[in-house]
C-alpha cells in the first residue's frame, strides 16, 4: 500500500494530484478521519460539507462524509456548491466545522480540501501540520455521527446575500464561469438582483476544454473582456473553479486587476466606515494603499494567502480586505468576513448602479503605475522516499531574500520569515518574489513609475534566479 506523500499538506489547505500516492480513496478517508478527530479534540461535533465541479469531487465527498460520521461528527451535506456557500452554511447551521472538497483554481487532475475550525476561520500552517500528523499516525477518535442532507441551502444563501445589497438600477453584466461550479449558480443570483446577465461558458464541462477557470490567467480575462464588449455590457465578471476568487473587466473590455477594483470597493467601504483599516496583500499595487489613505483609511500591507488575510481582517476588525489573486473579504457588519466572489460581485454591481460614471471612468480616477501581471517560474522539487518535496522552493526564496538584504536592499518581510518571500521596495517601484503555496513555482510581480525602473527591478530579481541552474528560465503569467 503506497504511503501518502506529505507534500499534499500545504500552507493553508490540502491539495494534490489524483493518483495512488496523493489524493485517492484511502487518503481521503484518512484525511477526513484526521479532520474529524481534530474537530472532536476541540469539542466540535458538527461539520458542513460541500464539493465543487470537477472529476472525483462528488465521489470523494461521499467518502469524506462516511469518514466524518465514523469519527462521531454530525455532517450536513449541501451538495455541489461554491466554497463561500459552504462557509455561509456554517453560520446557518451553527457549525464551526466545515469541509469543502475542492482544488480551487488548480487544473483538472488535482483535488483537495479547504477545512474550517470556526466561523470564517480556515486552517493555517500549524493546523495543517496537525491534520498531517493525525493522518500519518492514524490515531483517530472513533464515534457514531449522523447525516443531514440539504440540497436547497443555495436558496437561503441567495436570500442572504441579496438582502445585503441594493442596486439602484439594472446592470448589464457578463458572467464567465469557465465551465466551472459558478456556471449553474451565479447567473440566477445576479438576475434575482435585477441584472441583465449574458452567460459565457456557464455550462458544466468536466473536461474544461477551453481552460480551467482561473481569473488570474490572461486568457480567461481576455475572453471576459471580449464578451463584455460584444454584448455591450457594463462589466464582465470571471469566477474561479470554486467561486471564492473574482476577476473583472470594464465596459471597454479592459482587465481590471483586483488591486485596482479593490480601490473602488474600499472607497465605498470608507464612505460608510470612515477611518477604517483596509488590509491588502503584498502582491498589490502601491496605488491601492495611496488611494486608501487619500480617502481617510488606514492601509495595512500583509502576506499573501486567503487564510492569512482573513485572519488579519478579523484581528484588526477591518470591514474590508483582499488580495491580488481575487480573494476579497467584507467583514462585519457588512458581511461575514470570508472570501466570497459572488458577494463581492454584487457589491461591485451595487457600486456601479449608484454611479453616474461608467466603470472605466471610475477606474481612471485611481493612480496608475507600470506593472506586470502576477508571474511564475518553475522551481525544482526533490524526489525522495517521501515523494515530491516542495520545501526547496521555500529554501530558494529564503536564500534570495537573505542575499538581497545583505546587499542593502529594503525588503519587506512578515513575521521575520524569509521563507515567505519578500517585497523589495524602491522610492519609485517595487518587486516581489515568494513561493507559491499550491504549486512548485516561484511567484513574482513588479511595479514602477517608469518602464526603465520596472526593467531594472525585473533584471535584479532575474539575476538572483539565474544563479540557480535548475530554476526555470521561462516566466509565465499566473
Amino acid at each position: 500500500m503506497a504511503k501518502i506523500k506529505e507534500n499534499i499538506f500545504r500552507e493553508y489547505d490540502i491539495r494534490g494530484m489524483i493518483n495512488d500516492e496523493e489524493i485517492n480513496d484511502r487518503s481521503v478517508k484518512l484525511i477526513s478521519k484526521a479532520y474529524g478527530t481534530m474537530l472532536r479534540k476541540r469539542n466540535i461535533k458538527k461539520a458542513v460539507i460541500g464539493y465543487d465541479l470537477r472529476r472525483g469531487s462528488k465521489e470523494f465527498s461521499e467518502i469524506a462524509i462516511q469518514a466524518l460520521i465514523s469519527s462521531g461528527i454530525e455532517v450536513i451535506s449541501i451538495g455541489r456548491v461554491l466554497t463561500p456557500i459552504m462557509y455561509a452554511a456554517q453560520y446557518h447551521y451553527e457549525s464551526k466545522g466545515g469541509m469543502m472538497v475542492t482544488a480551487s483554481h488548480n487544473p483538472n487532475g488535482w483535488m483537495g480540501f479547504k477545512l474550517a475550525l470556526d466561523y470564517s476561520y480556515t486552517l493555517g500552517p500549524t493546523e495543517v501540520q496537525e491534520v498531517k500528523q493525525l493522518t500519518l499516525s492514524e490515531e483517530f477518535i472513533e464515534g457514531k455521527g449522523d447525516l443531514i442532507v440539504d440540497d436547497d441551502y443555495i436558496i437561503i444563501y441567495t436570500e442572504d446575500v441579496l438582502d445585503r445589497v441594493h442596486l439602484s438600477r439594472p446592470v448589464k453584466v457578463v458572467v464567465n464561469a469557465g465551465n466551472g461550479t459558478a456556471g449553474p449558480i451565479v447567473p440566477d443570483i445576479l438576475r434575482k438582483a435585477n441584472c441583465e446577465v449574458f452567460e459565457f461558458l456557464t455550462e458544466p464541462d468536466l473536461d474544461f476544454k477551453r481552460y480551467f477557470p482561473n481569473p488570474s490567467k490572461v486568457e480567461m480575462m481576455e475572453d471576459t473582456g471580449r464578451e463584455t464588449v460584444d454584448n455591450q455590457a457594463e462589466i464582465g465578471l470571471a469566477f474561479d473553479g470554486d467561486g471564492d476568487r473574482l476577476g473583472i473587466t470594464d465596459e471597454c473590455g479592459n482587465v481590471i486587476w483586483p488591486d485596482r477594483y479593490m480601490a473602488i470597493l474600499s472607497r465605498k467601504v470608507l464612505a460608510e466606515h470612515p477611518g477604517a483599516t483596509i488590509v491588502y496583500d503584498v502582491k498589490s499595487s502601491r496605488a491601492l494603499g495611496e488611494d486608501i489613505e487619500a480617502h481617510g483609511g488606514k492601509p495595512v500591507l500583509w502576506k499573501t494567502g486567503h487564510s492569512y488575510i482573513k485572519k488579519q481582517l478579523h484581528a484588526l476588525k477591518s470591514p474590508f480586505a483582499g488580495e491580488m489573486s481575487g480573494h476579497i473579504f467584507f467583514g462585519p457588519p457588512i458581511y461575514y468576513g470570508f472570501d466570497d466572489a459572488v458577494f463581492t460581485a454584487l457589491k461591485m454591481l451595487e457600486t456601479l448602479s449608484q454611479s453616474e460614471k461608467p466603470f472605466s471612468e471610475l477606474i481612471a480616477e485611481i493612480p496608475t503605475y507600470i506593472s506586470t501581471p502576477t508571474l511564475q517560474v518553475k522551481c525544482p522539487t526533490n524526489l525522495g522516499e517521501e515523494g515530491v518535496d516542495e520545501k526547496v522552493k521555500y529554501d530558494r526564496v529564503a536564500e534570495i531574500v537573505e542575499d538581497l538584504i545583505s546587499e542593502g536592499y529594503d525588503v519587506v518581510i512578515f513575521e521575520n520569515n524569509y521563507r515567505l518571500g519578500g517585497r523589495i521596495e524602491f522610492e519609485d517601484g517595487w518587486g516581489l518574489i515568494r513561493a507559491s503555496s499550491n504549486l512548485p513555482v516561484l511567484v513574482m510581480r513588479f511595479e514602477a513609475e517608469t518602464q526603465e525602473k520596472l526593467d531594472e527591478i525585473i533584471n535584479l530579481v532575474k539575476s538572483k534566479l539565474d544563479k540557480y541552474e535548475d530554476i526555470g528560465k521561462d516566466w509565465e503569467s499566473g
